[in-house]
Formats: C-alpha cells, sequence, structure tokens
C-alpha cells in the first residue's frame, strides 16, 4: 500500500513548475524521482523524526518543568539546524510573558519578563499559531533583544505556541511560545519546520503527564508516611499537647519533609500574643519566647485579614503565607531580617492551623542555605502536614473525653436502675428523698456527660467553688461506679473535710482531676481488697484533696506518675488540667497505702 499518493494533477503542477525554470522533464521522469524521494530519501527523514520524537518522550520525567522545557528546546534546535531555542511562559496575573529557559542557556543576558501586548510572543499566545520572522532587522513586531541577537549573527525567527492541559482541577493550563533562532537572513521557511516544531512541542505534555502522575504518587506515598508518624506516635502516648506532638513527630519526618529548621507558635488566650512553644532543632530555638501579635508578619497569619494573592516579596493565602523575599519584605522587622540574614535563610513558610476558624497555632518552615525557596509541591505537604496534626490532637482531645465519660455514666446508670427498683417495688413515698436525691445525681452526670463532649469546642467558664463538697460529690459518683462494677471488697471512707476550701477553676476541669484520681486509685487497691478514702485541708496558701488507696509503687514509677507518664491515659489529663489550674500534684507511699495530694491555690470568696 502507498501511504504518500501523489495524483497526476501533483504531477503535472510539477511539470509545469520545472518548466518555468528551465527544465523539460516527463511526466514519467517526474515520477521516477517521486519514487525515488520516497524509497530512499523520505524514508530516512522519516526514520530522523521518529528518533527524535521519541527521544522527546523518552526526557527524564523526574526533571522539573522548566528542564524539561529545555531538553525540547534542545531537541528542537538539533532537528532543524537552528542555533538557539527560547522560552517564554505567560503569566496571566501580570499579562506578561516571563522568561522560561533556553538551549543554550541565555537566561543570563534575556529580558525576565516583556508585555503580552505589542510582541511576538504575545501575538502566538492570543493567535495560537505559528509566526514566521525572515529577518530580525526588519521585523516591527520584534523589540526586545534585535541589535544584541543580530550583533551574535542571528537574523531570522520561527515562533511556535506550546500548550500543556491541566492535570488536575488545581493545575492551571501552561501557555507559551517557544522562539527558534536560524542564522540565515531573509529566510524562505518551509511550513514542514514549523509543523515539525509544533509536533515536537505538543509531546512535551506526555513527559509533563507522566512527571505529575509520578509527582502525585511521591506525593500520596509521603501523605501516606506523615499519617502513618504522627497517629503511631500519639497512638503511643496518651494526653498530649500540640507542642508535645511537634516534638514527638518532627525529628522523625525531618528527612521524609526535607525539614531543615521548623518552629510552632501558639496563639495565647486573650489573642494578643503569641509564644514560641517549640522548634527543630531544640537547640536553634529560643522556647518560650512571647511576641506580640501586632508584629506585620504575625497579624497577617493569625488574624487573616487580607488582602490575599502574590505580591513582590510574598505570597499571601488563607492556608499559608510564604516569605519569598525576607530582606525586602514590609512584614518582617529589622531584628528578624538580621537573624535570617545570618543564619542565611531565603526564605519562610507559615502555616495557620485553625479551630473552627480561628488560628490558634502556626508552623514556620525556612528555606536555608543551599535551599533558595519552597516549591508548590513542598507548601501543599508542610499544610497537610499541619491539617494532619490538628485531626490527631482533635482526636486524643476526643479520646480523653471518652475516658472521661465512663465514672458518669456508669453512676448514672447505677443511680437509674435504683430509681426504677424503688419504682417497680412500689415504695416511692416512703424513700422520696432517696429517689430525689438519685434523679438530681441522674441530672447532675448526664449533664456532665453533655459537658464532657462539648469540651472540644471549649470547656466553660471559671468559678469560684468550694474544694471539699467538689470532692464530695465525686466520691460519692465513684462510690456509685464500684457498686456498678462489682467490687464489693473495696472499703470507702471519708476522712476530715475541711470547709469551705474556694478554689477558682472551670468545674467540668477539677471534676475530671478528681474522677481520675478516684478511678485510678480504685483500680490500684489490690484484688484481695482494701481501702480508698479522700480527706481535705487548708496548708498556707493552699487547698489541699487528698485520695489515699491501700497498695504501693515503685519509687521508679512514682517519678513518671507525678511527670504524668505513668500508664493509663488518667494521668496524662490530671497532669495536664492541673498545670492549667496553676496547681500542682504530690504524691506519697506510707504504710502499705498510696497518696495521692491535689494542691490548689486558695482564692476569696468575695
Amino acid at each position: 500500500m502507498d501511504h504518500i499518493n501523489v495524483n497526476e494533477k501533483i504531477i503535472s503542477s510539477i511539470v509545469n513548475g520545472l518548466k518555468e525554470k528551465g527544465y523539460n522533464l516527463t511526466s514519467e521522469e517526474i515520477k521516477n524521482i517521486v519514487d525515488y524521494i520516497k524509497k530512499e530519501i523520505l524514508f530516512q527523514y522519516v526514520d530522523r523524526l521518529i528518533t527524535q520524537v521519541e527521544s522527546v518522550l523518552e526526557i527524564d520525567h523526574t526533571l522539573n518543568e522548566k528542564e524539561i522545557l529545555q531538553m525540547v528546546a534542545k531537541n528542537i534546535v538539533e532537528f532543524l539546524g537552528a542555533e538557539v531555542a527560547t522560552l517564554r511562559i505567560y503569566d496571566p496575573t501580570k499579562e506578561k510573558m516571563i522568561s522560561f529557559g533556553s538551549y543554550p542557556n541565555l537566561e543570563d543576558e534575556r529580558e525576565k519578563e516583556i508585555p503580552l501586548d505589542d510582541s511576538i510572543a504575545g501575538e502566538v499566545i492570543k493567535t495560537n499559531k505559528s509566526y514566521f520572522v525572515s529577518s530580525i532587522l526588519e521585523e516591527e513586531k520584534y523589540k526586545h533583544d534585535k541589535e544584541r541577537m543580530v550583533t551574535q549573527g542571528i537574523h531570522s525567527m520561527l515562533a511556535i505556541p506550546i500548550q500543556i492541559p491541566r492535570f488536575s482541577f488545581k493545575d492551571l493550563d501552561i501557555k507559551g511560545v517557544i522562539q527558534i533562532y536560524y542564522k540565515e537572513n531573509n529566510k524562505a521557511f518551509n511550513p514542514i519546520e514549523a509543523k515539525i516544531a509544533e509536533m515536537l512541542a505538543r509531546r512535551v505534555s506526555h513527559v509533563i503527564a507522566l512527571k505529575r502522575i509520578t509527582d502525585l504518587q511521591r506525593l500520596n506515598i509521603l501523605k501516606d508516611r506523615i499519617v502513618e508518624h504522627i497517629f503511631l506516635k500519639l497512638g503511643k502516648r496518651e494526653g498530649i499537647k500540640m507542642k508535645d506532638v511537634f516534638n514527638l513527630v518532627i525529628p522523625e519526618l525531618a528527612d521524609i519533609m526535607k525539614i531543615q529548621r521548623c518552629s510552632l507558635f501558639s496563639v495565647t488566650e486573650d489573642r494578643q500574643n503569641v509564644v514560641l512553644e517549640a522548634g527543630y532543632p531544640e537547640m536553634e530555638h529560643g522556647i518560650g519566647k512571647v511576641f506580640s501579635i501586632k508584629i506585620p508578619y504575625i497579624d497577617v497569619v493569625v488574624n487573616q485579614k487580607g488582602p490575599f494573592g502574590e505580591f513582590e516579596n510574598e505570597k499571601i493565602y488563607p492556608h499559608y503565607v510564604l516569605i519569598t523575599n525576607p530582606q525586602n519584605s514590609l512584614l518582617l522587622p529589622p531584628d528578624l531580617k538580621r537573624f535570617l540574614e545570618i543564619q542565611q535563610i531565603h526564605s519562610v513558610l507559615y502555616i495557620p492551623l485553625k479551630v473552627k476558624g480561628l488560628v490558634n497555632y502556626f508552623l514556620a518552615f525556612d528555606a536555608q542555605a543551599h535551599h533558595p525557596r519552597f516549591n508548590d509541591e513542598e507548601i501543599e505537604i508542610f499544610t497537610f502536614f499541619g491539617i494532619e496534626l490538628m485531626k490527631g490532637l482533635r482526636m486524643e482531645k476526643m479520646d480523653d473525653i471518652l475516658h472521661d465519660f465512663k465514672n458518669p455514666a456508669i453512676a448514672a446508670a447505677g443511680f437509674t436502675k435504683r430509681v426504677q427498683k424503688i419504682l417497680q417495688e412500689g415504695d416511692y413515698f416512703s424513700k422520696k428523698e432517696k429517689v430525689d436525691q438519685a434523679l438530681d445525681i441522674i441530672l447532675k452526670e448526664t449533664t456532665r456527660i453533655q459537658e464532657l463532649a462539648l469540651t472540644l469546642h471549649g470547656e466553660g467558664k471559671e468559678e469560684i467553688l468550694d474544694l471539699s463538697e467538689r470532692l464530695k460529690m465525686r466520691f460519692l459518683i465513684n462510690e456509685e461506679a464500684l457498686k456498678e462494677l462489682g467490687k464489693e471488697n473495696v472499703k470507702l471512707f471519708e476522712d476530715k473535710m475541711e470547709t469551705p476550701l474556694w478554689i477558682k477553676c472551670i468545674p467540668l476541669q477539677i471534676d475530671r482531676v478528681l474522677d481520675n484520681l478516684l478511678n485510678n486509685a480504685s483500680k490500684a487497691i489490690p484484688e484481695e481488697g482494701g481501702e480508698l478514702s479522700i480527706k481535705t485541708y487548708r496548708e498556707g496558701l493552699w487547698a489541699v484533696a487528698e485520695i489515699s488507696n491501700t497498695g504501693e509503687i515503685s519509687n521508679e514509677d512514682k517519678g513518671l506518675y507525678l511527670l504524668g507518664n505513668g500508664r493509663g491515659r488518667g494521668l496524662h489529663i490530671t497532669t495536664r488540667l492541673i498545670k492549667m489550674m496553676k496547681g500542682k500534684i504530690e504524691m506519697e507511699v506510707l504504710g502499705g497505702k498510696t497518696i495521692f495530694r491535689v494542691m490548689l491555690p486558695l482564692v476569696d470568696n468575695q
């Protein structure tokens, strides 16, 4: 089958064309010449063209997009016998054509950007058609680098459009121009040159697509590893704070995420300052330093008032702020600029971490030394990391809440059974006082369960409370829980209770502390049985609640418990809440008993 059909009309046209130039050949002779060209010349040309296309498709897709396009430019130059090929990409935000590489490398000599309007590159973008310049000197639209190109022996040019379709909804189409330069002046371009150049340029979309598929796979693997590390670490610890998560996870993810320097800031409750909570490497950060939220870059990250977009020295968006040129940025104070310069930090990425739409924390990542700036993939990874951190912290808080549901839920169930039994036996009027007491406790405990559920969104306001009365009520609830669990070999004693002992705290928090300590003490009593007792008293400026149980623990475990590192979630929660209430916790092992003391500041009930 003859794939290239040359009909009589074409043969006749060739014969007439040659006659005009003084060559007299018959139609049969022309057919023989055409057959020879098809068999001997065209075959070699097509074979070379296929090889060139394959070389474009085989470009290393691990290169960045600019390097891939430069490799395509190299292929076009070599195949078409040109001197130079340059690339410009259209930036719709600036409405300008941005220099995006060349072959050979002429980037230092080229203008970084040229206008879209009144330029050849702009014309190609608008029409999506190739543009032929047979003489650069005589071309009116060629206004940039004209003299320099001619001085270098470049006289003609072919500009072809390139377009890489978007690969996902987040990506934008890339529109640009490859400009191919030749030595010949007044060059008579063959249309096939433009078609071949366009065809080679179109093949780049395959390479970019392969690159993006590979990048997405690598990105997803990296995200999976981040999630795995965060939740694996959280699974081994209980009752954990954001800075604990940071300190546990960042060192292990540093290599995976290529983290050089990073830090965690928390926003104070009054939203007037931020505190440097943690840093990596830890020794290089002033942990505990406080900074005003009025500092421009902090204000932009935390308050998020806008405007948003890409600016000369910054990129500002709700999910990240990137300082691309720290020394020229108006957002950074002079002392921070000096620090960044000394540390050779070229750009800083801030990732806000939000709770119910408010920024409560933010992460800062530094691009240092050989790392000039953060690319889009790195920004996506660090943003994803921040989201997963917040998910992890939220899940930890939910686990805390589920843990603290136990005692009030068991007690409410126990008192409900009591009321049910009294009603079934018809003893309501004779036992009305007990029923009323049980119903009151059921109401309070179910309300408390509701309050616990709402702690995901805050734990209420501080109130002035009597520590003794609070402990008595929790002791009663714990007693009911023990009955429901069938622990009848535990004897309960209420020792001396000094009252009132006024403290200021969030009611739910002190209840959680006392419930956890009573629950832990009950579980620590040996199987053969023992005693559980409570006591309160005043000691200097402290209100003290004592909880004692039969059984001793080792000195090693004692140290761990006081640091909040003992077994079980309860003590982690307890230690954290006591610190929040500006209190302290003590433990003593004495005469076969373990005694926990919760000490909270006394206040005046006025």
